[in-house]
Order: C-alpha cells, then sequence, then structure tokens
C-alpha cells in the first residue's frame, strides 16, 4: 500500500480525510501533538499509525516520511492569544516538514493554506498563515500543490461553526453581532478531504483558492445550523460593540478561546473569495449546502464527536 503522511491528523481536516483515504486503500501515517485529540484518532482509527509529537522540534517523527508516496501538510494554529504558538505551529513546524521530506526525497506534497492569504484581517493567523505560503513558494524542487480553503465546517470541527452549534445546546439565546449579514461562503471539510485525495491521485501542482461555492449570510449560517440540529436556542442580534466587550471578557478568564476578538473582527470584513470550478479541476462532486449540514451534524458515526481545543 502507498503511504501518506497527515501532519496535523487529529484536527478537522485530518479527521475527515483519513477515513477517505483508507476507503482508497492507502496506508497512512498521522502525526500530531494534541494528546487527547491523537488518542481519539487511535481510538476511531486502530489500523493506522499515529505518531504524537511536536512538529515544531526535529525529531524521531521525522524517520516515518522514508517511503512516504505524499505529505500532507495541514498542522495549524488557527486560535489563541499566543502570537509564539502561532509562530511554532504554523512556520516553523512546516519548516522541518520540509527537512523530512527532502531527506526522504518525498516526491510529492500537499499544502494546506487558507484563504485568509487574501484577506484584508489583520491577526497571528493570518501574518503566520502567509509567511508559511511564503515559505513553501520556496520549495521549487518538490512537485506540490497549494490548496487555500475557505471557512471550513463538517465532522470534528471544534471551533467556528462547530463550537456554535454546541453553543446552542447551552444557550437559551444565541446571539449574533449586528446585523449577521456578512457574506461567507462555508467550505465542507468532506468536499475538501476529497480535493486532496484527487490532488495526491493525480500530483496536480499550482494554487487554488478553494471557497465554499455557495455565497450565504453568517445569520443565515446559523439559522441553518438551528433547524438542521433542531436546536432550541433563540436567535438574537445583539450590538457589536457589546459582542465584542463579551468575547474581550471571556478571553480573561480562558487563555484559549474558541472565538477571539481578532476572529470577530475578520467575521464582519465584508469579503468575498474567489470561486473556482473545483468540481471540475479534481474531479469531485459537490455536496450541496444543505446536505451537507446534514451530514456534518447527523452523522451516526461521527457526528457527535468532540474533539478538545
Amino acid at each position: 500500500m502507498k503511504t501518506i503522511i497527515i501532519t496535523g491528523a487529529a484536527g478537522l481536516v485530518g479527521q475527515n480525510l483519513v477515513p477517505r483515504l483508507k476507503e482508497r486503500g492507502y496506508r497512512i501515517v498521522g502525526i500530531d501533538k494534541h494528546p487527547a485529540n491523537t488518542a481519539r484518532l487511535r481510538e476511531l482509527h486502530p489500523d493506522i499509525e499515529v505518531i504524537e509529537a511536536d512538529l515544531s522540534v526535529a525529531g524521531p517523527w521525522m524517520q516515518a516520511f522514508a517511503g512516504a508516496e505524499a505529505v500532507v501538510i495541514n498542522q495549524a494554529q488557527i486560535g489563541g492569544l499566543d502570537r509564539a504558538e502561532f509562530v511554532a505551529n504554523n512556520i516553523t513546524a512546516t519548516e522541518r516538514i520540509v527537512d523530512a521530506i527532502r531527506a526522504h526525497q518525498v516526491p510529492y506534497f500537499v499544502h494546506i493554506s487558507s484563504s485568509v492569504v487574501n484577506s484584508e484581517a489583520q491577526d497571528f493567523y493570518v501574518e503566520t498563515k502567509t509567511a508559511q505560503e511564503r515559505f513553501i513558494d520556496t520549495v521549487t524542487e518538490i512537485p506540490h500543490i497549494v490548496l487555500r480553503p475557505t471557512l471550513m465546517f463538517g465532522w470534528f470541527d471544534r471551533k467556528h461553526l462547530g463550537w456554535l452549534r454546541r453553543f446552542m445546546d447551552k444557550t437559551p439565546v444565541f446571539p449574533v453581532p449586528g446585523s449577521g449579514e456578512f457574506r461567507r461562503q462555508p467550505l465542507y471539510a468532506g468536499d475538501f478531504a476529497s480535493i486532496i485525495v484527487a490532488s495526491i491521485e493525480t500530483s496536480i501542482e499550482g494554487t487554488f483558492d478553494i471557497s465554499g461555492r455557495t455565497e450565504i449570510n453568517y445569520i443565515d449560517i446559523i439559522r441553518l445550523i438551528k433547524q438542521t440540529a433542531n436546536a432550541k436556542a433563540h436567535i438574537v442580534n445583539i450590538p457589536y460593540n457589546f459582542f465584542y466587550v463579551l468575547l474581550w471578557l471571556y478571553s480573561k478568564f480562558d487563555s484559549n478561546p474558541p472565538f477571539t476578538v481578532n476572529q470577530l473582527q475578520a467575521l464582519v470584513i465584508p469579503e468575498v473569495f474567489p470561486v473556482i470550478d473545483w468540481p471540475g479541476i479534481f474531479g469531485v462532486v459537490e455536496t450541496p449546502l444543505r446536505r451537507a449540514f446534514e451530514e456534518t451534524y447527523l452523522d451516526p458515526r461521527y457526528g457527535k464527536i468532540v474533539l478538545d481545543f
């Protein structure tokens, strides 16, 4: 069997990618540093090799790259308040991974970048993901593809829409900042995983903006989640400044909040990302948005599983 290395394998994209690669008959090595989520990955997929390691530090994990067919560079620091964590996980770890790819002459890799490299937002995530992609662009001797997904949702989403979905079960009132009419292009992680699989199997190269192909207001996303999950929370619009203060206060009691003031600022920026014909380019059938939400929250295998922050 051909071996695929997935870094950040215990997170949103990795956990969605693993079962789809298994269906295609690949041998998988998943690497992640989060103890609880790595343990969950082992529990769900005892037939794959799982390595718990900090990828920002060179170590024995690098030997797993020997003989690999491809690497999916997928680890990412998305939330948090400490810039050093973003630098370590998004930049330094990527440099170490490329060292391992070079050392073992892996013939192809998929780099998971982000649509935020085209964003007007300014935060640690945007800064370090932009620097990460800039570094990847210097790796010209190894065939690779760069994929820039927009806001994703799907199985195992512990932040973003997944956190909002669970919050609906904990409160009778669900607050939405301002009017909630912020255009978004949510991307189903199942479709994105299928794009990664197609990239590996065709060795396509280049940089591709992978946006959700349906534009929808943020508040309508919340309504769709509520309807799909049959949540009881009442959706209430509250002033943006008040919402900001609530998040700021929350961050004083939680060092790793699931939603930060920087993410709030990014949320309200009126921007729409490029849409390409990724179904045609990668041969992937797009999942309609409503069905994607149903698969995400109602799937009997993975719909109820919550990863740790």
